[in-house]
């Protein structure tokens, strides 16, 4: 680039919690790395509880990416804390003026760069006021699928522009047709906060209309119908599948290193394909019922395992999971016991690195999106156990439409008071395990289109390329 070019300059906001920071700080490395035009700043927001996002938001050697943290406002983030209904939502909302008196600073201290646009998290849409404010156009980082993207469109579209209420649908058995779906998508599996008056679930959708692009953790190759069917629709802004990005684990804590060498030291001992391991993302954890019932499945099913158990956080508090001091506390009598040949408890697990290693031949997950994509960039079939968010529209895309994963409850959502059986569980888990079961074939596939898709030429090398030249034709 000669001297006398400016660079232009991309602002990114991404939610601060960490599948959704690590994965858009990822992002904006990658666009820096495509073109030497780009300059990004990613403002992180600070959460006063740990979200485990500070490993994340170190600053690179490469200057052209830089992490900003925002000053913390511990009064509005108490007095918000009083009520934890939708207390991340309005949080955020909390935040416009930082965000504003942020990127004004960069427009007045760098006379170098101009800023091209906002690339906003799919939960920061009050951002886009600030964007408009100071006159830059706003695009979306989408961190869950395509079709999930297609879902929220269609179901906000059913409210605005046809009047169907959509609460009526509520606790119905109906299934109803989606473009982003092949099949009718039964109202048991919609996201849970379209049922919660207050959550504005929909509201987020219709000003995703407002942006002039739509960036999705997803690839070509594995949501062809769900990319041609948002592609098709005029009233959707352009959609850039540039997926799969994947959560590294390169960023681990000190005191995890160790406990991430010794899982590995355990794995490297056993047979390939022959580990499932059970891992319920950051946020997931189960009450001590439902432990049980997954460590007698287990113990029944004589299958090795890998098991990342998390305890809940207290009732009412904006917390994360934590670790058990001792897990015995939850899990039947005796049982660390009888399966210390057969399997591991841990707490905290390095999903990638257990993911690609040779020794694991299942996955029983939650379906966040993150762990999806790593799943299928590692070839490891799943068996879906979805708990809250978008987790079990993703589980239907993956049984029912792509027929790549086992069935435990599709349906299934945390604080239902509703019990998984142990035979549900065990007879899962001996499918997921068969060896013969077509779904290695499908996930196996899939892991090469993955990798290839970003490759120079790939469907994700190409859309990210596009994206770029978005961005600085806005400003030539």
């Amino acid at each position: 680039m000669s001297a006398d070019q400016k660079l232009t300059s991309l602002v990114f906001v991404p939610f601060p919690i960490m599948s959704h920071l690590a994965t858009a700080v990822k992002t904006a490395k990658l666009l820096a790395d495509r073109d030497e035009r780009l300059s990004i700043t990613v403002l992180v927001m600070k959460l006063p509880i740990d979200t485990l996002i500070s490993s994340y938001t170190k600053n690179s050697p490469d200057a052209r990416v830089k992490v900003v943290q925002l000053p913390e406002d511990e009064p509005t983030f108490t007095k918000l804390m009083k009520s934890s209904k939708n207390f991340f939502f309005r949080y955020i909302e909390s935040q416009k003026g930082t965000v504003r008196d942020a990127v004004a600073e960069i427009m007045k201290s760098s006379r170098a760069c101009r800023i091209a646009g906002f690339v906003i998290d799919m939960f920061c849409t009050p951002m886009i006021d600030v964007a408009n404010e100071l006159g830059v156009p706003t695009y979306m980082f989408f961190s869950s699928g395509s079709a999930t993207l297609g879902l929220m469109f269609h179901l906000q579209s059913l409210r605005d522009d046809n009047n169907v209420d959509v609460m009526e649908y509520k606790n119905s058995d109906a299934a109803i047709s989606i473009p982003t779906y092949v099949n009718p998508v039964p109202v048991a599996v919609w996201p849970s906060p379209v049922f919660e008056e207050d959550s504005g679930f929909l509201d987020f959708a219709k000003r995703f209309r407002e942006t002039k692009g739509i960036i999705v953790n997803t690839f070509l190759e594995f949501e062809t119908h769900q990319i041609r069917s948002l592609s098709d629709d005029k009233k959707i802004p352009p959609v850039y599948p540039v997926g799969p990005i994947l959560q590294a684990d390169e960023n681990k804590i000190e005191q995890e290193k160790e406990k991430h060498a010794e899982i590995m030291r355990w794995l490297d001992k056993q047979p390939d394909s022959s580990v499932v391991f059970l891992c319920f993302g950051t946020h997931g954890c189960l009450e001590g019922d439902q432990v049980k019932e997954i460590a007698v499945a287990l113990e029944n099913s004589g299958h090795r395992f890998l098991w990342s158990l998390r305890k809940p956080p207290p009732k009412e508090k904006v917390e994360f999971p934590g670790e058990y001091e001792n897990s015995e506390e939850v899990l039947p009598e005796g049982f660390l016991g009888r399966t210390t040949d057969m399997g591991k408890v841990i707490g905290w697990a390095p999903q990638m690195a257990v993911l690609s290693h040779p020794a694991v031949g299942g996955f029983v997950s939650h379906c966040g999106w993150n762990s999806v994509l790593e799943s299928v960039w590692c070839g490891v079939p799943m068996a879906v156990w979805p708990l809250s968010a978008e987790q079990q529209a993703n589980a239907f895309l993956l049984v029912k439409e792509f027929e790549m994963a086992v069935e435990i409850k599709m349906d299934y959502k945390k604080n239902a008071n509703v019990i998984v059986g142990t035979e549900t569980i065990e007879e899962a888990i001996r499918q997921l395990m068969d060896p013969e079961n077509e779904i290695r074939v499908k996930v196996r596939a899939l892991k090469e289109k993955s990798r290839m898709a970003l490759m120079e030429g790939g469907s994700s090398y190409n859309y990210l390329k596009r994206f770029v030249e978005n961005v600085v034709n806005n400003i030539s």
